[in-house]
């Protein structure tokens, strides 16, 4: 298994962990955090080093993730993948062996697809994106980059997310419609 490095530890981290080792296809190598957090432990990794040592440690590892959620803003998500990718690193899809994605979905680096998520036919997911527990992307859906569909979230066939969206916990959107910025949990897009 290739080894990876985790950048950020906070609870998107724990959840990335366990797709992670549930998928089986990377050992996970460390965590990448704040100076002042090395040497702490999430789920039994440490944190091994800050952002600071990424250009050293590339030296060592090919692969990195980005594990700082997204709620108010993507821009440290952001900010990190343009970051790893200047460096270098190579940044995978990781898919929840639990999740379904249609072979006919395009699924981009350095996103995530957690578990139970459902991505169907046709539907493009961009990069740096996070489909959370349980998110639906229906047929010809297109999710931009940098964009979070939140638990539960429903979007619905031929919807175009815009980039760097947040779209809320159990919010549902209605078929072939544009949907852009911050759309809060249970909201009905239409």
């Amino acid at each position: 298994m290739e080894k990876i490095l985790l950048i950020g530890g906070g609870g998107h981290c724990k959840s990335v962990i366990d797709v992670i080792e549930q998928e089986k296809k990377y050992e996970i190598a460390g965590i990448i955090d704040k100076k002042e957090l090395i040497g702490q432990n999430v789920l039994g990794y440490n944190v091994i080093a800050s952002d600071d040592d990424l250009e050293m440690l590339h030296k060592q590892y090919k692969y990195a993730f980005v594990t700082v959620g997204q709620i108010k803003s993507n821009a440290v998500r952001v900010k990190l993948f343009n970051h790893l990718k200047q460096i270098g690193y190579i940044l995978p899809t990781i898919i929840s062996p639990i999740a379904y994605v249609s072979k006919y979905a395009i699924i981009e680096e350095g996103t995530i697809i957690m578990h139970q998520a459902f991505v169907n036919a046709s539907a493009k997911i961009g990069k740096n994106c996070i489909i959370n527990t349980k998110a639906l992307i229906e047929h010809d859906a297109t999710i931009e980059d940098h964009c979070h569909i939140s638990t539960g979230a429903i979007i619905n066939g031929g919807v175009v997310v815009k980039g760097g969206s947040f779209y809320g916990s159990n919010a549902t959107s209605k078929e072939y419609i544009e949907i852009s910025g911050f759309i809060k949990a249970g909201s009905l897009t239409k």
